[in-house]
């Protein structure tokens, strides 16, 4: 989902240049662009705290709308529905909260993983959309087109890299050690502590 730009695309034809908008239009514009992102954050922002606070199921496009200060309309005009709207929250936060370790180091980026998924509102935005996945056929293809299969990639080949590892091999080590998390959350619903990721990664990694 990309907002709406505030101002026209430069004319190729001079002949057009007297349709261009006043300076003072140019300033309405601008401030309607401004404004427009802001409703667009509030969105986001309500979307998370709603999740978070009651749940996928008591989510509504409504509920959204009020708690974010806009009108169903305005919602609509970039979202089709709240999976997409949360999708949008999951890929925007989480560029920055899945960021490997500098430098790269597998065991840190697993605990950062679990933390991830038990603490940051992206993380539960992940697990809801995982969950109702399962169910719908479009938010399983979203999910995997749009944020799974980069993720993965990306984190298949840093693996690789740092231990030397062939690109089966270092996949295979990555679905040993981020599965469990998934499972964890998901089916047994049991907190990711410190103490259960210390001890996964220590079966899988060297120290």
């Amino acid at each position: 989902m990309t907002p709406a730009e505030p101002y026209p695309r430069p004319c190729e034809d001079p002949s057009t240049i007297a349709s261009q908008p006043s300076p003072a239009t140019a300033g309405t514009r601008a401030t309607s662009g401004r404004r427009s992102e802001a409703a667009r954050l509030a969105v986001l922002n309500a979307a998370d705290d709603l999740l978070v606070e009651h749940g996928f199921e008591a989510l509504t496009i409504e509920g959204i709308a009020a708690a974010a200060g806009v009108a169903k309309q305005t919602i609509y005009r970039w979202w089709k529905s709240k999976v997409d709207i949360l999708f949008d929250n999951l890929v925007l936060d989480a560029e920055g909260a899945l960021a490997w370790p500098e430098p790269a180091d597998l065991r840190g980026y697993v605990h950062l993983h679990a933390r991830f998924l038990a603490e940051e509102p992206a993380g539960k935005v992940l697990l809801a959309l995982l969950g109702h996945a399962q169910l719908d056929a479009r938010t399983a293809e979203l999910l995997h087109t749009g944020f799974l299969d980069g993720l993965r990639a990306r984190d298949v080949s840093l693996v690789r890299e740092q231990l030397g590892l062939t690109e089966d091999d270092a996949a295979a080590l990555l679905d040993a050690l981020l599965a469990p998390l998934y499972h964890r959350a998901l089916v047994l619903r049991r907190p990711l502590d410190t103490a259960f990721v210390s001890a996964l990664v220590d079966r899988h990694l060297p120290r």
